[in-house]
């Protein structure tokens, strides 16, 4: 699956040099996430009813370009492995046809009591 995901740089996502604060990164990739869900159809809120959320597990970052206020930004995301109980995704972040950001991230299902859980197989084939 892949997924794209707009957001525009405001003052507040920035650092006093007028550039993208690096935790904000993670911020941007995690709006992204969340879209890509929804669009897949999958309601989080009745998952977490159920018993079931995502958690990330793992976040390998790599910050190339800075982005600045003002800039519109597209975040891609798409998916590379999928488990039971995990999936990973590639986390790209884009100015235009200029890379700025890149992060792996694993995502684990978890259970109520934390533990690893399988996926249903409706989130499997929605993401696989």
């Amino acid at each position: 699956m892949k997924h794209e995901f707009t957001a525009r740089v405001y003052y507040e996502d920035t650092d006093m040099a007028g550039i993208v604060y690096h935790a904000n990164y993670l911020k941007f990739i995690e709006r992204a996430r969340s879209e890509m869900v929804r669009a897949a159809g999958i309601d989080q809120l009745a998952l977490k009813a159920g018993g079931l959320v995502f958690a990330v597990r793992r976040i390998e970052a790599d910050f190339l370009r800075p982005a600045q206020y003002g800039d519109d930004l597209t975040v891609v995301t798409e998916t590379r492995d999928l488990t039971g109980a995990r999936f990973v995704l590639r986390q790209e972040v884009w100015r235009a046809d200029e890379m700025l950001f890149g992060a792996t991230v694993t995502l684990a299902m978890l259970n109520r009591a934390g533990r690893a859980a399988r996926m249903p197989a409706d989130i499997r084939r929605a993401f696989g």
